[in-house]
């Protein structure tokens, strides 16, 4: 069977609920997973009027209510109104209230209730500011899951997927962080990943850190010391993993198809290629959990809120990869 999927509304001063009210009544969730959407019912009605869609849908209160040839049914949280909401700005009580629901989600998952979550868009400030003091998402995800094993963000646009050793700190302090264990770490990671998602050995390239792959030692030694000997740790370990290729080609080479993944040293390595090759469409999926967890990476898109004119590629993506991560193989 599809599995379960719990679709959260996201932030709702963003334009989450309006993405979910599309993927509904446009039926991009069905033909994945058996879905149940998580939130307040009153938000989700505030998305099918900015959306310009109707649909029906029923009210339950837990999972075992859910009537799975019905219509669309919403776990109604009861917890906020949107009459006063003002789109496309920073809300502190709304950005409280999406983190508890995001702990519920959470709890569903713990309690086995759901396969997999997709999250509509958050936004990290109005989450921090609502008085959920987590670096991000990912973090939090790992404290209410007691999760101490090795996680990070992923990244996914068409089939590409790319990991990364470092991630939110500054570009000085990256050299210093490469380490042969901290490289092998995010190889692993997105080897794992794909693994879980279907593909039986995946191809990761690796990029090196400094310009020309540090042309032997002459222009920098982080992938004579770290980067090189992780690639060949992790090749050891059964892993199809190459490089360390300059990091101003190796997306030249992804792109063509060349490779599954990219395993990158800092955070913009990796996403100024994603995003000039279409962010919009790409997925944000939580590696290293036990659970299938995914988002459009796009953001809550403040500047377009309330619009209807928001696109619903990225989440439907983000709706198929989860699916494929709970098992489902379509």
């Amino acid at each position: 069977m599809k599995p379960i999927l719990g679709v959260m509304l996201g932030e709702a001063t963003g334009i989450g609920p309006e993405l979910v009210a599309k993927l509904v009544a446009e039926k991009r969730l069905k033909k994945y997973c058996r879905p149940v959407l998580i939130g307040d019912a009153r938000v989700l009605s505030m998305g099918q009027k900015i959306a310009g869609v109707e649909f029906p849908f029923s009210i339950v209160k837990q999972i075992q209510q859910v009537e799975w040839d019905g219509p669309i049914a919403i776990i109604d949280l009861e917890n906020h109104d949107p009459s006063n909401l003002v789109l496309g700005k920073i809300d502190v009580n709304s950005g409280r209230i999406t983190g508890e629901n995001l702990v519920t989600c959470l709890q569903l998952l713990q309690n086995k209730e759901i396969d997999g979550l997709v999250f509509a868009p958050l936004n990290k400030e109005a989450m921090k500011r609502g008085g959920h003091k987590f670096e991000d998402e990912h973090r939090m995800f790992a404290h209410y899951l007691n999760w101490d094993k090795p996680f990070g963000e992923l990244n996914v646009l068409n089939k590409l997927w790319t990991s990364r050793v470092t991630s939110h700190i500054p570009i000085s302090s990256v050299a210093e962080r490469l380490t042969v264990d901290s490289v092998l770490r995010a190889i692993r990671l997105i080897d794992q990943s794909l693994k879980r998602a279907g593909y039986e050995k995946p191809n990761i390239a690796v990029a090196a850190l400094n310009p020309h792959a540090g042309e032997g030692g002459l222009c920098g030694r982080e992938e004579l010391d770290s980067i090189g000997p992780a690639i060949a740790a992790a090749c050891e370990e059964g892993i199809a993993a190459c490089g360390p290729y300059p990091s101003d080609t190796i997306f030249i080479n992804a792109f063509k198809g060349n490779y599954d993944a990219v395993v990158t040293m800092f955070h913009d390595q990796g996403q100024i290629a994603m995003k000039l090759m279409g962010f919009q469409f790409g997925v944000t999926v939580a590696g290293g959990l036990p659970y299938a967890i995914t988002t459009p990476a796009h953001g809550t898109a403040f500047d377009i809120a309330g619009k209807g004119v928001a696109n619903p590629d990225a989440s439907e993506q983000a709706v198929m990869l989860a699916a494929r991560l709970a098992g489902w193989r379509g």
